[in-house]
């Protein structure tokens, strides 16, 4: 969405904080009082779940001495991130947005948060999330919809809209959130933001709780491109706990492109999308054609795979997220339904009450391509498209710089106004 914030946002990057923090201009403590105050004043707006108050103050005023004494400190003192409700923070409770997690802490801190943590990071809360990231509005978390700060009528976009609400709102720096299918730079979008999902194993996933395994990546929402780096510098690299991170070590994210002119590639077919609204078709035409006027080389390459993106994403998730959530069965952690007599019935009533509509629908997709009359017709077939897919997207991306697309075909919604699951998945 093309507004500007009308929220007061004090700082948008960490040199900036950090500059006035060693000026005196602010202390710490301030500031984390400052951005305190601002989630109690935008808690209609339901982005959090839970906030760590007392936690966040007592790191705070712990930089603050360290300032005082010239003590050596990490390389994000100052910096106040909000976490998804999916993310594992040792001693704090995650419920991935979910009735079934209710009352679960988790054991360990997620590889990323640990990472943060050790640069002086100071986490503010947990926000909320549509349940086990299924869903692109907010509204399907046990908690409640999310309010749009630009427009509390408006979905915040999802699954990750608490995090993004909570940076369009001035109550952190930067949050991290998940992307599975676009969790974080939907969300982004809608709420004026930048969003950014690594490349799959770039980040580590130890700790995050698991709906798309082959899909799911941890990923930054900010106010700039330079937050996301700074924080990408830190949380990304090789991982013991993870056997699907890359063991090649980052790139410096700040290093500009080596060439001035790009080469720039957009879908053919794009522009003429019967799905895309039509201001969203104007601007992204207008800054193609922007590119073009600055130099660049702007390239419409064919993509015959554009109508089977959506059928290949659903039926590969779902069936992935059909095992991942076996394991909540009311016996090793979380909610568990009462008034049962044995334990299949255990088994059947807390998975019947703990899940939300959206969960079991993508469950029963999921455990239904995967069946055995039906596994090679759509599993199978699935999974060559994923190939096809892959395959031409590093041809045209071996061509080219950047493939650039819109990032959503469309205005975030009214609340309440679901459309058929078909169409919100579309």
């Amino acid at each position: 969405m093309h507004k500007k914030s009308t929220y007061n946002i004090p700082f948008q990057t960490i040199p900036s904080v950090q500059e006035a923090l060693r000026q005196k201009r602010i202390s710490c403590e301030q500031l984390l009082t400052d951005y305190l105050s601002q989630i109690e004043k935008t808690r209609h707006l339901n982005a959090y779940v839970e906030v760590f108050a007392t936690e966040a103050l007592q790191k705070a005023k712990s930089i603050d001495e360290k300032l005082k004494s010239n003590q050596p400190l990490g390389k994000l003192y100052g910096v106040v991130l909000s976490i998804k409700d999916n993310i594992s923070y040792e001693g704090h409770q995650l419920s991935a947005g979910s009735k079934i997690l209710q009352g679960y802490q988790a054991l360990f801190s997620a590889t990323a948060i640990r990472r943060l943590l050790d640069e002086d990071a100071i986490i503010i809360g947990r926000t909320n999330c549509d349940e086990f990231g299924m869903g692109s509005s907010n509204e399907n978390s046990f908690y409640g919809a999310v309010k749009n700060g630009f427009d509390e009528s408006l979905i915040s976009g999802g699954s990750s809209g608490g995090a993004a609400v909570s940076v369009q709102t001035g109550t952190c720096l930067a949050a991290l959130g998940t992307d599975t299918g676009g969790s974080v730079r939907q969300p982004a979008a809608f709420c004026g933001l930048y969003g950014f999902k690594p490349a799959y194993g770039r980040v580590s996933r130890h700790g995050l709780v698991a709906y798309g395994s082959s899909f799911d990546q941890l990923g930054i929402i900010a106010h700039t491109p330079e937050v996301i780096g700074d924080l990408m510098q830190i949380i990304a690299g090789p991982d013991e706990y993870d056997a699907t991170c890359l063991q090649t070590p980052p790139p410096d994210y700040h290093t500009p492109p080596k060439n001035a002119h790009w080469k720039v590639a957009y879908f053919d077919g794009i522009l003429d999308h019967q799905g895309m609204h039509p201001e969203i078709k104007t601007a992204f035409s207008d800054y193609l054609e922007d590119l073009a006027v600055k130099g660049h080389e702007v390239t419409r390459v064919p993509f015959e795979y554009l109508d089977y993106l959506i059928p290949t994403y659903y039926i590969l998730t779902t069936a992935e997220a059909s095992t991942n959530l076996s394991r909540y069965d009311g016996i090793r952690y979380g909610f568990r339904a009462g008034q049962v007599d044995n334990l299949e019935e255990t088994y059947t009533k807390t998975r019947t009450e703990g899940f939300g509509q959206e969960v079991k629908r993508r469950i029963l997709l999921g455990t239904y391509v995967l069946s055995a009359g039906y596994y090679d017709a759509y599993f199978a077939q699935a999974q060559k498209s994923r190939r096809l897919i892959q395959d031409k997207l590093y041809a045209i991306l071996a061509e080219n710089d950047f493939l650039i697309l819109p990032v959503t075909a469309n205005y975030p919604r009214k609340i309440g106004t679901n459309p058929s699951p078909v169409e919100e998945y579309l």
